[in-house]
């Protein structure tokens, strides 16, 4: 598997998934309002895969920008799936919950995509 392959993207955006999920998953509802819920390791989870992703350069700066940022409205997303089968009425305004994890996903990556970018113009492997 070379460094370019388009399996190191999905094995980073499930680590970034997996490291902002978990936490989050395992509060109980009254206790996970957003954004506050997700601030902590998870958020950092997400600028360090996006840091790494794009100094090891696996792709290009919007590529692993998106993806990783991607990773926190999907974790959210799985929470409000669960919750719903279980209590219908839990999560009326889920829309909001999505676009504010979206925005934290979003800033924490793109932080996190920059920084790389500065240690990846350093080295010679940078993607064509």
């Amino acid at each position: 598997m070379t460094r370019s392959s388009p399996a190191w993207l999905l094995i980073a955006f499930f680590i970034a998934f997996v490291g902002v999920g978990f936490r989050y998953w395992q509060l109980p509802y009254a206790q996970a309002p957003l954004p506050d819920s997700l601030y902590g390791p998870g958020l950092v989870a997400i600028a360090v895969v996006a840091l790494m992703a794009r100094a090891f350069g696996l792709a290009r700066f919007w590529k692993v920008w998106l993806l990783i940022a991607a990773a926190v409205p999907v974790a959210v997303l799985i929470r409000i799936i669960v919750d719903t089968t279980a209590e219908a009425a839990s999560h009326n305004l889920w829309p909001l919950e999505l676009v504010i994890a979206a925005a934290l996903g979003l800033a924490c990556s793109l932080a996190g995509t920059l920084l790389g970018s500065l240690f990846l113009l350093r080295s010679s492997k940078r993607p064509g």
